[in-house]
């Protein structure tokens, strides 16, 4: 038997409960002090900064970091290509996102020869490490790969010449990747195989279909950052409800 598709008001609903569970693990993270590092990287336009927005449209900004990673700057270039992102990692009660992250050294850079040979293949073990000593001292890591094909990448490439507002996310550099296609996909694969480990997974998610990888990736980020926490929000404060109880001029439920 066929399964029924879901509507889109259902999808819709699916989303707004996931957001809500996004919100509790957010409290859950700033109330044990405990930490989280959300990895976004994918083909070009597959979809991260939507994805991004509806995981965290309705989050507290103040327990949040996104960061959208570009081009190291000259002062950057002159320092371990990890460095910038060592200062960007969260403190205790928050999430730091990377709109893009270290995989650039065995991705763009790798393709594009930005990076001489042996410092990408350096690179796998070197990120390993990295994580692994985030992953040691407490931080929750999850990575996320979006995948588009070659077909639906040229369609939402034409949407965003077509329409005013999405011009600013083309440039040059995506006609260059484009017909660097298969050279991208081997990177993307080696990169997957070669730095997926037990304690940082790879989740790679089929993006040709935004809805659907909307919701996927809300469904990955809270299973992965629920695991082992305890959500249900503390009882108030003995002292506090008596406090308010006097200051409301009534008795609080619950």
């Amino acid at each position: 038997m066929k399964r029924k598709r879901k509507s889109k008001k259902d999808g819709m609903g699916d989303l707004a409960a996931l957001q809500i569970r996004m919100l509790q693990i957010q409290q859950a993270y700033r109330r044990d002090k405990r930490r989280a590092v959300l990895v976004f990287e994918g083909t070009d336009a597959a979809g991260k900064g939507g994805a991004i927005r509806r995981l965290t449209e309705k989050l507290d900004p103040r327990g949040i970091k996104v960061w959208p990673v570009g081009p190291p700057t000259p002062e950057e270039q002159g320092r371990h290509y990890l460095y910038r992102f060592w200062l960007h990692l969260p403190e205790p009660g928050q999430i730091a996102v990377f709109d893009r992250s270290w995989y650039g050294r065995v991705l763009v850079e790798k393709v594009e020869k930005l990076t001489p040979k042996a410092a990408c293949e350096r690179a796998y073990d070197e990120i390993n490490a990295f994580e692994r000593m985030l992953t040691d001292d407490g931080a929750r890591v999850v990575k996320l790969f979006l995948e588009i094909d070659r077909r639906e990448q040229l369609k939402r490439f034409r949407e965003r010449a077509l329409v005013p507002y999405k011009r600013w996310k083309l440039n040059e550099a995506d006609i260059r990747a484009h017909g660097l296609w298969n050279e991208y996909r081997k990177a993307q694969h080696e990169m997957l195989r070669r730095t997926s480990t037990r304690a940082a997974p790879w989740h790679a998610v089929d993006a040709n279909d935004k809805t659907r990888a909307r919701l996927e990736v809300l469904r990955i980020v809270t299973d992965a950052l629920s695991k082992g926490v305890e959500l249900a929000s503390p009882a108030l404060d003995p002292g506090l409800r008596a406090g308010f109880e006097k200051l409301l001029g009534e008795k609080l439920e619950g």
